[in-house]
């Protein structure tokens, strides 16, 4: 027992050193911006992307997002940067608009 006594303080640094390591490593990704929509959005709401179509040449400001979003039936939506960096992960319930690099929306897609 006297021996796991003499190790422990080692064994506390090593680990916080461990856990500081990978709190700030470089390599940790960004955190990715909320999804737009309303926290009270209707429940289950599958996303049809062709009722969004309409948006096709806007801006992508607050107000056309959110238009996009009822328009599909989505329950958020998130707009998509070129190169932006994603999940992959698929979203019945999620509309994505892609735009280019000034923000114009150039394609409307559920996932």
């Amino acid at each position: 027992m006297q021996w796991i006594e003499f190790l422990r303080p080692g064994l506390v640094a090593v680990g916080a050193a461990a856990l500081a390591a990978c709190a700030s490593a470089p390599w940790a990704p960004s955190p990715q911006p909320a999804p737009l929509g309303r926290a009270d959005a209707p429940a289950g709401g599958a996303c049809n992307a062709t009722a969004a179509q309409a948006v096709r040449g806007r801006s992508a400001d607050a107000q056309t997002v959110e238009q996009a979003r009822v328009s599909s039936g989505a329950r958020r939506a998130r707009v998509l940067y070129p190169g932006q960096v994603t999940t992959k992960e698929f979203d019945a319930e999620r509309l994505n608009l892609d735009v280019d690099a000034k923000g114009v929306i150039l394609a409307a897609r559920c996932g």
